[in-house]
Formats: C-alpha cells, structure tokens, sequence
C-alpha cells in the first residue's frame, strides 16, 4: 500500500471537491427513469487512484458523497442514494485500477475501464434489486413492487443504464487521461519520493 503524505491528502480533498462539483452536474438518458443520472464524478476518483492508489480513491468517493449529503441532503432522509453512489463508485474505479496495473499496456486503460463497466454493471443490478430499491419502496412509499417486477426494472433500466454510463464515463476519462497522463504520472512519482 502507499504511503500517503500531506501533499497527498491535500489532492485528495481537492479532487473530492471536484468530484462533488461535477457530481451537481447530471442528466438523465432516455428512454431510463429520470432517477436514474450521469455525471462525471468519478473521474477525479479514476486520477487519485493512479497519483495514490486505491485507498485514495475511496477517499475521494467518501468526500464527495458525504459533502453531497451534507448540502443537498436526501428526499430518504437517510442517504440511500449517496451509499448507492458510493457503491458504484468504488467497484467502477477499484476494479478499473487493479486491471490497470496488472496490464499496464497503452490499450490497458480503455480494457481497464471497460472491466470496470462490467464489474459495476453486475454488482450494482444485484445492490439494486437486494437493497436499494426496497429501501426506496419503503422509505419514499413508492408502489411496493413484485420479484418479477423488480427483476424487469433493473433487468431492463438498471442493467443497461450503468452499462451506458460506464461507456460514457470511459470515453470522457480517456480524453482527459490523453491530456493529463504526463502530469498524473510525475505527481505519483513525487508523491513517492
């Protein structure tokens, strides 16, 4: 594990920062349910993990949602849709980063992220139907649903939904990943010196 310094955990709060900011701005994808949002926060979490490791991107996932929950709040009054967040967020960039340093090729970060996408695809369907949406249906009174029925919505919106996001997510990161790359790569080298 790396060892992280003060210079470090001064990034890190800067790109949990960031990585709330970017969480404000999200949209929907038709024809998903309008809950059901894109944003682009998990790209400072994709960079602390290649500057620090994974560690520090699950810091940098925990900033945002907690300073999330602390401004917006939560329609649950619990944070159902930041743990929810938080979830995806860690098995979309650990994942990512651990396929990554195995391959460390030039095509190994789009191979990378695209296991990434599948791993968050997978885990968060299952989160979804075991937990999240339950806890929805029962905290927000929405119209309890079926097995059946809960099975189809995360089999046809949930499924398919972050499958969508994660390719979008992946195209962004590379583009910003092709600019910044050089610069990553020497703040992982002074981080260690």
């Amino acid at each position: 594990m790396k060892r992280l310094n003060t210079k470090s955990f001064v990034a890190i709060g800067m790109l949990g920062s960031l990585s709330f900011v970017l969480m404000l701005i999200k949209f929907p994808i038709p024809p998903f349910p309008s809950y059901l949002t894109v944003d682009f926060s998990d790209i400072p979490a994709l960079i602390a993990a290649l500057m620090f490791g994974p560690a520090a991107a699950v810091l940098v996932e925990l900033i945002k949602n907690i300073i999330d929950y602390l401004v917006i709040g939560s329609e649950a009054g619990i944070p159902i849709g930041n743990f929810a967040n938080f979830a995806a967020g860690i098995v979309f960039v650990l994942p990512t980063y651990y396929v990554f340093k195995r391959l460390n090729k030039k095509w190994g970060l789009a191979v990378s992220l695209i296991a990434g996408t599948v791993f968050m695809s997978v885990f968060m369907s299952i989160l979804n139907y075991m937990a999240i949406l339950p806890a929805y249906i029962i905290l927000l009174g929405w119209d309890p649903m079926s097995n059946s029925a809960l099975r189809q919505l995360v089999v046809a919106a949930i499924l398919p939904f972050n499958i969508i996001k994660g390719m979008i997510i992946t195209v962004i990161f590379l583009l910003v990943y092709s600019r910044l790359r050089g610069w990553i790569d020497r703040q992982a080298v002074y981080k260690s010196a």
